[in-house]
C-alpha cells in the first residue's frame, strides 16, 4: 500500500506531469555520447553546429575545432545535395578520422544537413542482417495466420539480430495504453506478455515522434548527455533533432529505464495507415551498442511488420465489410417486402441484431418505440430518443454508455441494467426517429505492468520521478461493452442511407397514390353530386303529382288505387331522403377541414337535450362518464359524426322499455375520442365490415328507418381527420361505437402530412 499524497503534493505532481507531457523532446540540445554530430548548411557546406565531444576525435582549441570539423567532413559533404528534406537518415558511407573508422549517416531538415558519426563495423556480405532478413524471414512472415503470430515471429528475429535480452511487441489502444502481444525473453528477465503499459509511459508527443522517426537506440541508461554548440553562439536547444539517431532523451525516461532494470533499449515503430499502431521494444540489463547495418535491418523489419499488419487488417476489414454488407442487404430486402415502415425491422430481428452484434435493438419514433431483445424500458428509450435528437445527425456510438451518457436524465445504473454499449443512427432531422443497438456490459480483467495509479511522484529534488515497480497489477474494468469497430460504424451509416432511401421512395409512392385517389374521389364526388342534384327535382315532381291526383280525383279512386298512390308517395319521399343524404355525403368529401378545439362536454349535452326533446314518449337513461375530452378537428363535421352515432343509439334501442346509452371519453396511442354504447338490438360481429359501407344495412327498413349512409358518413369524417373508428356488437345485447382522432401535438410530430381520404 502507498501513502496518500497531500493536496499540495498531488497538485505538484499534476503540474510536473503536465510539464513532462510537454517536454521539448525534439530539441534537447544534446546527444548521446557514443557518436558525434555535425550540422552544415546545405547551400554553402559551412558548419553550423556540432556536438561538444569532437575533441575526442580532433585535437584543437574550441576556436579551431570548427575549421577542423569542416575539413574532416570534406569527404561526405558532397552527399548533402542528395539528401531529401524530411525523409530521415540515410548512409553517407564511411570516414576515417585519425585512426578511427566511422560510419556517417545524414538527413536533411530545411536548409540544415545533420551528419551523425558512429564507430563502423565490417560488412559481413551474405551474413549481413539485411540479407538474412530478405532470405529467411519474409517468407516466414507471409505464412503467419494472424497479427499476434506475426508479432511473435518478428520479436524472435529482432532479438536474434540485436542480442538484446528481451524483445516485445505491443499495440496502442485508443487511449494510448500499450498491450503486449508477443515477447521473447532470456532467463533472468521479467516477462510482460499479456500485460499493459499505461499511456503516460509514452506521452502523446513522444508517440508522435515515434511516428516520424522509426527507430531509437539508447545504448546506456547511465550516459551523460553531450551538449550541442552552434558556431554563432546560439543555444543548442534551437536545433531540431527529431530525426537524429543520437538525440538525447528525457532524464525521466532514463530513470524509468533504470527502474525497469534496463540499461539499454531500442524501439522500432509500427506505423499502419500513417498512424502509430505500436512498437517493437528491445531491452537489456547491460549497456549495448548496435552498428548502423543492424539498426537499419531492424528498421526495415519494422516496416515489413507494418506492411504485413496493414495487409492482414485490411483483409479482416474486407471480410467483415462483406459480412456486414450481406446483413444490410437482408435487412433492406426484408423492409422492401413490407410496407416500409421502420418498425417492421423488429419483425425479423436476426439480421438486425447480428449487424450490430447486439443483445437488443429498438426503433424510436417520437413518443413510440418498438423493441427486440434486451433493451431498457420504454420510458428510458423515449428519454434516450430525446437525448439523441440533440446530439447526432447521422451516427453516435459509445462502448461506455454510463459514462458518456451521464447527462441523460434517469439513465442510472438501475435503469440501464446490463447495457453498456450503444450505437444509434438518425433517420430524420425533423423528428425523433432513431434506430438503436444495445450491447451488454463485459467486465474485463486487465493486467498492468505496475500499478498505473502509482505512475509518478515528486521527489525531494522537486523533480518528477517515474514509478519504480513493474510488478503485475490486475484491475477489473466495468461499465464497458465490446467496442464498436470502424467497419460496424460504416455499415450502420450505409444502412441509414438505404433506410432513408426506402422511406423517401415509399413516401413518394404514397404521395402519388394519394394524388390519384384524390383525383378519383373528386370525380366520384362530382358524379354523385350531379346525379343527386338532378334527381331531387323528379322526386319532388312525383310527390307533387301524387298529391294533385289524390286531391282532384281522390273521391273517384278505388281504395286499391289510393293505397298504390300512397306507396308511390312514400317511396318518392324515401328517395328524396336518399338524395339529400347523398348530397351531404358528397359535401363531406369536398369541404376543407378547418381544425379547432372542440370541447365535447357541451356537444354531448346539446345532443342529449335534442334527442330528449324529439323522443318525449320514450324512457332513455343517459350515462355520461365525465370529464369528456377536448378534440382537435372540424367542429361542423365532427358534430355531424357524433350526432349520427347518438341518433343511431337512440334508434336501435327503440324496442327496449328503458333505453340505456353510455357515453365516455377514451385515449390510446392513436389519439383521443369518444365511446357510445347502448343496450339495443346489436348485431353479429361477422357483419361488422358492412356497417360503414354506403347503403349497407343490417336491419330491415320496415323495422328501423334510415338511408344506410349515416355510418358511412361517420367513417369518412373520422378518416379525413386521420382517426380510427371501430364497432362491437352482440345480438339483443347492444352495440358500442368508438372513434379516436390524433391530437394537435401528434399531428405536428407526424413524419408524413395528413392526406384527405
Amino acid at each position: 500500500m502507498t501513502r496518500a499524497l497531500s493536496a499540495a503534493t498531488a497538485a505538484a505532481t499534476d503540474q510536473q506531469l503536465a510539464q513532462c507531457a510537454s517536454e521539448p523532446i525534439r530539441v534537447p540540445g544534446a546527444i548521446q555520447p557514443h557518436g558525434w554530430l555535425a550540422v552544415v548548411d546545405c547551400r554553402t557546406g559551412a558548419l553550423v553546429a556540432f556536438s561538444d565531444n569532437w575533441d575526442t576525435l580532433l585535437a584543437g582549441t574550441p576556436d579551431l575545432l570548427a575549421a577542423r570539423i569542416e575539413g574532416a567532413l570534406d569527404l561526405v559533404t558532397t552527399t548533402r545535395h542528395r539528401l531529401v528534406d524530411g525523409e530521415g537518415p540515410v548512409s553517407c558511407g564511411t570516414l576515417t578520422v585519425g585512426d578511427r573508422r566511422l560510419h556517417v549517416a545524414g538527413h536533411r531538415l530545411g536548409t540544415l544537413v545533420h551528419f551523425e558519426l558512429e564507430p563502423d563495423s565490417e560488412d559481413t556480405g551474405t551474413r549481413a542482417p539485411i540479407y538474412s532478413l530478405a532470405r529467411h524471414l519474409v517468407p516466414l512472415m507471409q505464412r503467419t495466420s494472424g497479427v499476434n503470430e506475426l508479432c511473435r515471429v518478428v520479436v524472435a528475429e529482432m532479438k536474434r539480430l540485436t542480442g538484446f535480452g528481451r524483445c516485445l511487441a505491443y499495440r496502442f489502444d485508443a487511449e494510448g495504453h500499450g498491450e503486449v502481444l508477443a515477447e521473447s525473453v532470456d532467463p533472468g528477465y521479467d516477462a510482460y506478455a499479456g500485460h499493459r503499459f499505461p499511456g503516460s509511459d509514452i506521452p502523446a508527443q513522444a508517440r508522435e515522434l515515434y511516428r516520424v522517426n522509426h527507430i531509437r537506440l539508447i545504448a546506456d541508461a547511465h550516459y551523460e548527455p553531450v551538449p550541442v554548440r552552434f558556431v554563432d553562439g546560439r543555444e543548442g536547444t534551437a536545433l531540431d533533432m527529431s530525426q537524429s539517431a543520437l538525440r538525447s532523451v528525457s532524464p525521466v525516461h532514463l530513470e524509468y529505464m533504470r527502474n525497469m532494470r534496463t540499461l539499454a533499449s531500442m524501439s522500432v515503430s509500427i506505423v499502419v495507415g500513417g498512424k502509430l499502431w505500436g512498437l517493437v521494444s528491445c531491452h537489456d540489463h547491460a549497456p549495448r551498442q548496435l552498428p548502423w547495418e543492424t539498426r537499419m535491418a531492424c528498421e526495415h523489419l519494422g516496416q515489413l511488420l507494418s506492411l504485413q499488419i496493414e495487409a492482414k487488417e485490411e483483409n479482416e476489414q474486407v471480410t467483415e465489410q462483406l459480412r456486414l454488407r450481406q446483413l444490410t442487404l437482408a435487412i433492406v430486402a426484408q423492409l422492401a417486402d413490407s410496407d416500409a415502415t421502420l418498425q417492421r425491422l423488429v419483425d425479423e430481428p436476426g439480421p438486425l441484431l447480428r449487424l450490430g452484434r447486439a443483445a437488443g435493438a429498438a426503433v424510436i419514433l417520437n413518443d413510440q418505440c418498438w423493441t427486440v431483445g434486451e433493451t431498457p424500458d420504454r420510458t428510458t428509450l423515449l428519454a434516450l430518443g430525446a437525448w439523441l435528437a440533440n446530439r447526432i445527425d447521422r451516427v453516435w456510438h459509445s462502448d461506455r454508455l454510463p459514462q458518456d451518457a451521464a447527462s441523460l436524465d434517469g439513465m442510472s445504473e438501475g435503469v440501464l441494467g446490463s447495457t453498456a454499449g450503444l450505437l444509434a443512427i438518425s433517420i430524420s432531422r425533423l423528428h425523433r426517429h432513431h434506430i438503436v443497438w444495445f450491447r451488454p456490459e463485459i467486465v474485463q480483467t486487465v493486467t498492468w505492468a505496475g500499478d498505473p495509479r502509482k505512475e509518478s511522484a515528486v521527489g525531494a529534488d522537486d523533480r518528477l520521478h517515474p514509478r519504480r515497480s513493474f510488478a503485475s497489477w490486475k484491475e477489473q474494468l466495468g461499465g464497458r461493452s465490446l467496442a464498436w469497430t470502424p467497419g460496424e460504424v460504416h455499415a450502420m451509416e450505409e444502412l441509414r442511407q438505404a433506410l432513408i432511401g426506402i422511406v423517401l421512395r415509399r413516401a413518394e409512392e404514397m404521395a402519388e397514390v394519394a394524388m390519384e385517389l384524390g383525383r378519383v374521389n373528386k370525380e366520384l364526388e362530382a358524379f354523385s353530386y350531379t346525379v343527386s342534384h338532378d334527381l331531387r327535382a323528379p322526386m319532388r315532381h312525383i310527390a307533387g303529382f301524387v298529391d294533385l291526383v289524390m286531391e282532384m280525383e281522390g273521391a273517384s279512386l278505388t281504395p286499391r288505387s289510393q293505397r298504390y298512390l300512397t306507396h308511390v308517395k312514400e317511396a318518392s319521399a324515401h328517395a328524396g331522403q336518399l338524395v339529400d343524404a347523398l348530397l351531404d355525403f358528397s359535401r363531406m368529401g369536398r369541404s376543407a377541414i378547418k381544425h379547432a378545439r372542440i370541447p365535447t362536454e357541451h356537444l354531448i349535452d346539446d345532443l342529449i337535450a335534442e334527442q330528449t326533446e324529439q323522443h318525449k314518449d320514450r324512457r332513455i337513461e343517459w350515462v355520461v362518464q365525465r370529464p369528456l375530452p377536448v378534440l382537435w378537428g372540424d367542429p361542423v363535421l365532427l358534430q355531424v359524426a357524433v350526432r349520427n352515432l347518438v341518433s343511431n343509439a337512440v334508434k336501435y334501442t327503440r324496442p327496449r322499455e328503458v333505453a340505456r346509452i353510455e357515453i365516455a371519453g377514451i385515449q390510446d396511442e392513436t389519439g383521443v375520442g369518444l365511446s357510445i354504447a347502448d343496450n339495443g338490438v346489436g348485431f353479429q360481429m361477422k357483419y361488422v365490415g358492412k356497417l360503414f359501407g354506403v347503403f349497407q344495412r343490417l336491419h330491415q327498413t320496415e323495422t328501423f328507418e334510415g338511408t344506410g349512409i349515416g355510418l358511412a358518413s361517420v367513417r369518412r369524417i373520422v378518416e379525413r381527420h386521420g382517426g380510427r373508428i371501430d364497432a362491437w356488437g352482440e345480438p339483443e345485447r347492444g352495440a358500442r361505437f368508438t372513434f379516436t382522432l390524433p391530437t394537435r401535438e401528434m399531428l405536428a410530430q407526424s413524419p408524413f402530412p395528413l392526406v384527405d381520404r
